[in-house]
């Protein structure tokens, strides 16, 4: 197989391209609303109407929010923020609309997949993947292969306790890593100290031209990105950490998380190389594609 039929199912957007698996190039792109409040069977029936208007691909393939069950092609938990899509059994319902073979991964497995055989993973065999956003999803890539889990739900690095449970009973935000870590944990500080700071693009761009107020902000935010990383070193002992989420993609913060995370790890583990994800929004795109190679 070569051409594959891509989307990409975020809680905002959903992006469709047509994949050549032979290069990683990408024809026909698009997106559209997702238009998640509206529940999984709507966003599935306007993906159907979207996909229809495609041909000449073999096969179909699917990044998409929420725990998957790859073997089955179908959702295992989605959070609220695609209400009723739980159980939803997105293999099948597609394999019956289009009539050729579909496959489907979670959007930080896919994007990792993507980053390992066309992005800043390629020629890596083990290594790790975040995606710093609403909040933070990751991937483990050993031998070139996703790492699952028991269930197959692994690498929920999000849910890293990193803060006392203490804080969860005096009223304070959850003691999780996103909580702290992702970009909505960044927009929260900012906005403590002015309500209008409420997007990462507006903080770092405040924070490039030197606003006072914003230095100690991303001080402490990159304080918990790099304490976060600093404990998956020790633990996976990577050669390689992808970083991905429109922030990471800002060369000086990179270039402060790495020296805040090398600074935290054993010596022994400092040859770590941290860097950003590559291919932006067509990761996602081109790993659920990647399923299809050697297949």
């Amino acid at each position: 197989m070569n051409r594959i039929l891509a989307a990409d199912i975020g809680g905002t957007k959903t992006k469709i391209a047509i994949c050549c698996m032979l290069d990683g190039s990408i024809e026909a792109y698009r997106d559209y609303d997702t238009d998640s409040q509206l529940g999984g069977p709507a966003v599935i029936k306007k993906l159907i109407a979207h996909l229809s208007e495609y041909e000449g691909y073999d096969a179909i393939a699917i990044s998409t929010a929420g725990q998957v069950n790859v073997d089955e092609g179908y959702i295992i938990y989605a959070n609220e923020n695609i209400p009723q899509y739980t159980g939803m059994r997105l293999r099948d319902i597609l394999e019956e609309a289009f009539h050729v073979p579909v496959r489907v991964e979670n959007d930080v497995n896919a994007a990792a997949l993507g980053e390992a055989n066309y992005g800043a993973g390629k020629g890596t065999e083990h290594f790790i993947c975040l995606t710093y956003g609403t909040g933070i999803g990751g991937a483990i890539v050993i031998d070139r292969e996703i790492y699952r889990g028991a269930s197959g739900s692994a690498a929920e690095f999000g849910h890293i306790l990193t803060h006392p449970l203490e804080e969860v009973q005096q009223g304070n935000s959850m003691p999780y890593y996103e909580s702290y870590a992702s970009t909505s944990a960044l927009v929260s500080f900012a906005q403590q100290v002015n309500p209008n700071w409420n997007s990462g693009k507006i903080i770092y761009e405040l924070w490039e031209q030197g606003e006072e107020e914003i230095g100690p902000i991303v001080e402490r935010w990159t304080d918990e990105v790099a304490s976060g990383l600093a404990s998956l070193v020790h633990i996976f002992n990577p050669s390689l950490i992808v970083l991905g989420g429109g922030i990471m993609e800002r060369k000086a913060i990179i270039e402060i998380i790495v020296r805040k995370t090398k600074r935290l790890v054993m010596s022994s583990f400092s040859q770590v190389q941290i860097v950003p994800a590559m291919l932006g929004n067509r990761a996602g795109l081109l790993g659920a594609s990647s399923m299809y190679l050697s297949k």
